[in-house]
């Protein structure tokens, strides 16, 4: 029913690959014969329960064997039985726990079967066959599948690693991790106590859990120092790891003399193969084609190397695995196996503090101890009954080779029930197998499987309960075995190298000082590269153990060393400079006498690191161990050889020469020769007959010496090199910053090895491999530094930054010897974009400042000046003249005022309309201006309350103009200069009597008059002629005529010529460029500013015709453009609110400026829908109805009822007959918007804009509208005054309120008084509102729930909670 046999499926040849051995762990004593498991695939993965297992085969198919005592079957292993529900779900992994089984597949859905008496399935009732179950993350929304990786499983619960590395567990049992007291858990959870942390590995188990965790920060790993000793335990307590314990020996050998070592020359030949081109398929396992790629795991191959290295953290090596780890451990700890040095237990994942550092790179759990594998070959282990070893214990390896004994190297680990296996290299290539578990001596030392060698090529090992298998590999055409032998050789040498830093370098490293200056710093440089190697190493050897666990589904082309091989080159490269600056510089001499005195007796320790190969003589000496390292990458290509002879390569090999030269000028210790002209090989075109040219190419510069001449050199980081081949010459066409050359060659020869020299060095200098060789290879684009010579702008100046084809082209530093400084970017030799400069000022001693933009190397573009006199521009610039919009602060350096002008220039010179606020005369200006002068119509107000409009010409008043003073006192006349009336004029008095007649003098001082007075009667008409010569406006600047700069800069920004003058999709993609500039160009936004950047990214449909549905988007748009000052619309927003304050706040702040004020906004309104039509074509005229979608039926449109219209504007007027909203109006638009209504939508550009504009220019101009209303004001306040000195009860009679009883309405009060707090009119809106919810509620308490009110109830109401809260302010009264 659930499975079949195999038997009918096996093929009469068994694969060469993934073949598995099992047999039962009867200690070493017995005689043992495993059992080979004969099926028709390669095994992948085999997992062991107490009495069960499971094996995955290539294909993703899954087959079990054993006591199954959920189906009340047995299996032999022999004739395991096929899972068909399985069937066709590609699995990946499998894992058996205690009595139940796990499988995941290629999608990451996890399937579970067997016993479930404790929920350990996931699943709340029997489960005999696989059946899946759903691990959903419900902390997002809308809740999300999580994505399996990996599984472990023990005897009452279940682990499951997500593909985000977080941890989700389900069964029962504290070994969870949850924090829950209620079992069984039968939905998986999450494990919090590790969220936010990044899991790597799981091991269960019976009753406890491990993880393997990336470790937070970097940590240096902890070295044993002198003196120190590892815990050491009683030789007759068992061990289920049963490795012996020993004290760290020091040894001591007689010190041998170091030879002098004299190196003129280092040649560093790097043989590493890039790209490997297979064309041969190795039996039915493997096929190999293309270049190296990274590691892809196949399908079906669940192996813990595929995780290990998906999951685990990456270094700078571009995915190597993570050293730096840390275990946690929870669950039942009386054994002590959770190895915290106690038996208790924990409820929660705790960290195993004495493992922190340590290396681990895959831990492993029995029934009851636990098991950590160090990336040194070490094992670390905890005990699992009374009477064996103390938890926690750390049980050394030693590193000695060749010896069976001290040369063990144990690179994988396993553990059952009271047993262990490992693995480990041993004195061959091929692996050994270590048994430890219950002797009858007691013994703690492991024993050798001698049956492993008949096993082939182990790859992996696994227990469970009494059982032990291991999966092997045929040395198929010696690949195999050249895999193996290159890990068994990285694992060796990241030991030596352990040993070296520990022993040798960190005593030397502390007493270093005394190597005085250089060879102190150089020395250092020695040790860090030295430490960087050693970390690779490291990284590359537990790479190479997870690709031997997964060496069925990998190819030769995923191998590390292949795939990495840039990151090696780069280490090794640092690390060969590095000892060979040290040796140029004689460094080793005195590090020699130093190690004399600091290692002293212990100078054995150099003869025991050395290798036999390592020096001559077999003679220890310093230099011999530091180049050692180097000689690993011989073995690299003799393995990569080895692994090539498998197959039919074609394989072109890159030598890589490093020259030492000495020349005594140019001498630096990390400069080399790469090659030179010494025999005449390459001269200068056109040179001399007699002339004499000697070209000498370092590794980071390219000098040219002619002899009793002179000597220049060319970096190579701005050389570019081109390839010649005009009139015949061998020629190379060298182009550097400010001049330009031809080399040429006396063969082809010749040209082709200087041309592959040149582009190999300055790839190496750029930072690149080293290995470019052919033609035109260098990098175009780059990034170097350079010091002008020749004449022009950059004379003497030093760039720093991005170069292309030899010319500055990027984003770099400009520094002129004279103090001058940009900062920004370059655009074909010259400043074009976004940049900042210093300009330094000799007579102020201070610079001048500019940030903004550029082109063409002129200062072009919006930007901010700063002069070192104190006066601040912030505006449009144009061929380095402010030009358009701009506001210019004088500072406190002014001599002669203070003052504060925005608006339009034009070629460095106030033209147009602007506001002049001068601070010292308490004046200002809001009008035209022509060349630095007030021309034109404009409106003067002063701080002592006077307010003139009229005309100017030459800097001053000059015609007709109205002249208002603070009492109402006005003047119709003629002015001829500041504040000075010459001519025919009529002056009106406060209280309504006039005088016409000639007006001379000025207004300040006195005026002369001879005309004729006149005193109204009562009941006389109005005359209507002198009332229209006092009207306020009438010389102002329209409100449609001011600020066109503004919509100008936005109009450009966009794209546009002038106003409405542009392509519609060049404004888009203008938008989106400035969009996407602001996100790259800004590190300092805020998380709310990049959100909507983010959000304004996603362009709304702007061609189509705008109806109901789509309108809202384009709404929302809106808002959020005008939130941020990136988009040009939030820019236009933001200098709008700035240029408006700037007028009507301060002096400014006068009650006969609310009239401008108001059409002011209304322009705004009209100038800002005319760029969001230009936008949005489809949005209608003011006033113009906005469709239904057309998919609506034509039954369901009707007549639109203009009474149920949504009109989303609503205009009022105030006292003085301007278009202001009214606050009672505001309020009815505030209650019409909250109800629910229906029907067509009327679009007016005040209901899409206004809520833009109206919050930021609120305070304003409510300020206007108070002076406006201060007389109105006093007497409402004066009234205030009189009523609320009446009680409450006498107050609400007269105010016409009924049974009021006992009530006073105190929270209605209180809610009311909130709005002295709110700022912009909606809040206000809201908190009168709530008061009416207030009065509501209170109403009720006193009369039944269906009270519903009428406007003779809520008036007078009202009216008495506006009277106790006591505002002073007409607002409120108006509202009323």
């Amino acid at each position: 029913k659930y499975a079949y046999s195999h038997a009918d499926e096996r093929a009469p040849t068994p694969p060469e690959r993934g073949l598995l051995h099992i047999w039962q762990s009867a200690g070493p004593s017995a005689q043992l014969c495993p059992d080979r498991v004969l099926l028709s695939r390669p095994v992948l993965q085999a997992s062991l329960g107490e009495h069960h297992g499971l094996l995955l085969t290539q294909g993703g198919q899954v087959y079990s064997f054993g006591e199954l005592l959920w189906r009340d079957l047995s299996v032999p292993v022999s004739a395991p039985l096929l899972e068909i529900s399985l069937l066709g779900r590609t699995v990946v992994r499998v894992a058996a726990g205690g009595f139940h089984c796990g499988a995941l597949s290629e999608q990451g859905n996890v399937f579970m079967w067997g016993e479930n008496t404790a929920g350990q399935c996931g699943l709340s009732e029997r489960v005999s066959e696989p059946c899946p179950v759903s691990v959903v993350d419900s902390d997002v929304v809308p809740p999300a599948a999580v994505q399996v990786v990996d599984l472990a499983l023990g005897r009452e619960h279940s682990l499951a690693l997500s593909a985000r590395n977080e941890l989700w567990a389900w069964g029962s049992g504290c070994q969870l991790g949850l924090v829950t007291n209620t079992f069984p858990v039968w939905r998986p959870q999450k494990v919090e106590h590790l969220a936010g942390r990044h899991v790597v590995q799981v091991a269960c188990g019976a009753y406890h859990s491990l993880a393997l965790v990336r470790s937070l920060h970097q940590q240096n790993t902890p070295e044993l120092t002198e003196g120190e000793e590892p815990f050491a335990a009683d030789a007759g307590h068992y061990c289920p790891l049963g490795v012996e314990l020993t004290e760290v020996m020091t040894h001591e050998v007689t010190t041998s003399k170091i030879q002098k070592t004299v190196l003129n020359k280092l040649v560093f030949k790097f043989i590493l193969e890039k790209h490997l081109n297979v064309t041969l398929t190795v039996g039915s396992c493997f096929f190999l084609s293309g270049s190296p790629r990274q590691r892809r795991c196949s399908a079906g191959r669940p192996s813990s190397s595929c995780r290990s290295r998906s999951a685990a953290p990456e270094e700078a090596g571009g995915g190597l695995p993570s050293l730096e780890t840390e275990v946690w451990s929870w669950g039942r700890g009386s054994e002590g196996q959770l190895g915290h040095g106690d038996q208790l237990a924990r409820l929660q994942p705790l960290c195993i503090k004495c493992l922190t550092g340590e290396e681990v790179i895959k831990v492993a759990a029995g029934s009851h101890h636990s098991l950590a594998l160090t990336a040194h070959c070490q094992v670390t282990h905890t005990s699992s009954l009374t009477f064996l070893q103390p938890s926690g214990l750390l049980c050394f390896v030693p590193r000695r080779p060749l010896q069976l004994s001290d040369g063990l190297r144990v690179w994988d680990v396993s553990a059952g029930q009271s047993h262990s296996l490992l693995l480990a290299d041993g004195d061959c290539v091929q692996p050994v197998l270590l048994y430890c578990g219950p002797r009858k001596d007691y013994a703690v030392r492991p024993d050798l499987l001698p049956f492993c060698v008949e096993m082939g090529y182990i790859s992996g090992v696994c227990s469970g309960g009494q059982s032990c298998a291991a999966l092997a590999d045929v040395n198929v055409m010696g690949f195999i075995g050249a895999i193996h032998e290159l890990a068994s050789r990285e694992r060796r040498f990241y030991c030596w190298l352990s040993s070296v830093k520990r022993l040798v370098l960190t005593p030397l490293q502390s007493a270093s000082p005394s190597l005085g200056e250089p060879c102190t710093h150089l020395f250092f440089s020695l040790c860090e590269s030295f430490v960087r190697l050693s970390l690779l190493i490291g990284q590359h050897s537990t790479a190479l153990s997870y690709f031997l666990h997964d060496v069925q589904g990998c190819d030769i082309a995923s191998l590390p060393l292949l795939t990495h091989s840039e990151h090696f080159l780069d280490v090794y490269n640092e690390y060969c400079s590095s000892v060979g600056d040290f040796q140029v510089m004689g460094g080793f001499r005195p590090l020699h006498k130093l190690s004399l005195e600091c290692l002293g007796s212990q100078q054995a320790v150099l003869a025991q690191l050395c290798e036999p190969d390592q020096s001559a003589g077999g003679k220890a000496d310093l230099v011999s161990l530091l180049y050692w390292p180097l000689q690993q990458l011989h073995q690299y290509s003799r393995m990569l050889l080895k692994l090539a002879a498998c197959y039919n390569v074609v394989r072109k090999l890159t030598a890589l020469w490093l020259l030492f030269f000495s020349l005594s000028v140019l001498r630096l210790p990390q400069r080399r020769v790469v090659c030179e002209s010494g025999n005449r090989s390459l001269t200068l075109q056109n040179a001399g007959r007699f002339s004499n040219h000697w070209f000498i190419l370092f590794n980071d510069t390219l000098v040219h010496t002619q002899v009793r001449t002179h000597t220049r050199s060319v970096p190579l980081q701005t050389q570019f090199q081109i390839f010649n081949f005009s009139d015949g010459y061998y020629a190379i066409k060298i182009t550097c910053p400010e001049e330009s050359f031809t080399l040429v060659a006396s063969t082809p020869q010749e040209k082709n090895k200087w041309l592959r020299s040149l582009n190999q060095a300055v790839d190496h200098v750029l930072g690149g491999a080293g290995q470019g060789s052919s033609p035109g290879l260098a990098a175009m684009s780059r990034t170097a530094s350079h010091t002008f010579c020749g004449e022009g702008r950059f004379k003497d100046a030093h760039y720093t930054g991005a170069w292309v084809a030899g010319r500055i082209h990027g984003r770099g530093t400009m520094k002129w010897p004279d103090g001058r400084t940009y900062s920004g970017n370059f655009k074909s030799g010259q400043e074009d974009g976004y940049g900042e400069c210093l300009i330094p000022d000799k007579v102020l001693n201070k610079p001048d400042g500019y940030q903004g933009h550029w082109r063409d190397g002129k200062i072009h573009g919006f930007g901010k000046y700063k002069y070192a006199s104190g006066e601040v521009y912030e505006g449009c610039f144009c061929d380095g003249h402010r030009h358009g919009y701009g506001m210019l602060s004088s500072g406190r350096m002014a001599k002669r005022s203070s003052s504060v002008f925005i608006g339009q220039w034009v070629h460095d010179k106030k033209t147009g309309y602007g506001v002049h606020d001068d601070i010292t005369r308490g004046e200002k200006y809001m009008g035209l201006w022509l060349d630095e002068q007030r021309h034109g119509n404009a409106t003067v107000v002063t701080q002592c309350g006077l307010y003139y409009e009229g005309n100017f010409r030459d800097n001053k008043m000059c015609g007709p103009g109205l002249l208002v003073s603070d009492d109402d006192t006005a003047l119709h006349g003629e002015f001829s200069e500041d504040w000075m009336v010459n001519g025919k004029g009529v002056l009106s008095l406060a209280n309504g009597d006039s005088l016409e007649g000639m007006f001379s003098g000025e207004w300040t001082t006195g005026l002369k008059v001879v005309g004729t007075y006149f005193k109204p009667s009562a009941g006389e008409p109005e005359h209507k002629e002198r009332s229209g010569l006092l009207r306020l406006g009438q010389y102002a600047v329209p409100a449609a005529q001011r600020w066109l700069c503004v919509f100008d800069e936005c109009w450009s920004r966009l794209g546009c010529d002038s106003a409405g003058r542009g392509e519609r999709t060049a404004a888009w993609d203008s938008i989106a460029v400035t969009i996407a500039t602001a996100r790259r160009q800004s590190p300092n936004l805020s998380r709310s500013q990049s959100k909507v950047l983010e959000c304004l990214e996603c362009i709304p449909q702007h061609g189509e015709p705008v109806t109901t549905a789509n309108y809202d988007n384009i709404r929302r748009y809106l808002i959020k453009a005008c939130e941020t000052p990136h988009h040009p619309l939030g820019w236009l927003v933001e200098t709008l609110v700035t240029a408006y304050r700037m007028t009507y706040v301060g002096v400014g702040s006068n009650r006969r400026l609310l009239r401008l004020a108001v059409q002011e906004v209304l322009a705004y309104l009209t100038h800002f829908y005319r760029i969001v039509r230009f936008l949005f074509p489809g949005l209608p005229d003011d006033g113009g109805i906005i469709p239904d979608p057309p998919t609506s039926t034509p039954e369901s449109k009707q007549k639109p009822d203009m009474s149920d219209q949504r009109w989303v504007s609503h205009r009022g007027s105030d006292c003085n007959g301007c278009a202001f909203p009214s606050p009672s109006l505001l309020l009815n638009l505030f209650f019409l918007l909250l109800s629910p209504c229906s029907g067509v939508v009327v679009l007016s550009f005040s209901s899409l804009l206004l809520p833009q504009l109206l919050p930021r220019l609120y305070p304003p101009l409510f300020t206007l509208y108070c002076l406006q209303e201060e007389q109105e004001d006093a007497r409402y306040w004066e009234r205030m005054l009189r009523l609320n000195k009446q009680p409450d009860r006498p107050l609400l009679r007269f105010l016409g309120v009924q049974d009021s009883k006992d009530a006073c309405f105190v929270s209605a009060v209180e809610t009311l008084q909130q709005i002295s707090t709110a700022f912009t009119p909606s809040d206000k809106l809201l908190v009168i509102q709530k008061t009416f919810e207030e009065l509501t509620q209170e109403v009720k308490l006193m009369l039944d729930d269906s009270f519903l009110w009428c406007m003779d109830d809520l008036l007078p109401l009202f009216i008495y909670v506006v009277l106790r809260a006591s505002f002073y302010n007409q607002f409120i009264r108006t509202i009323t």
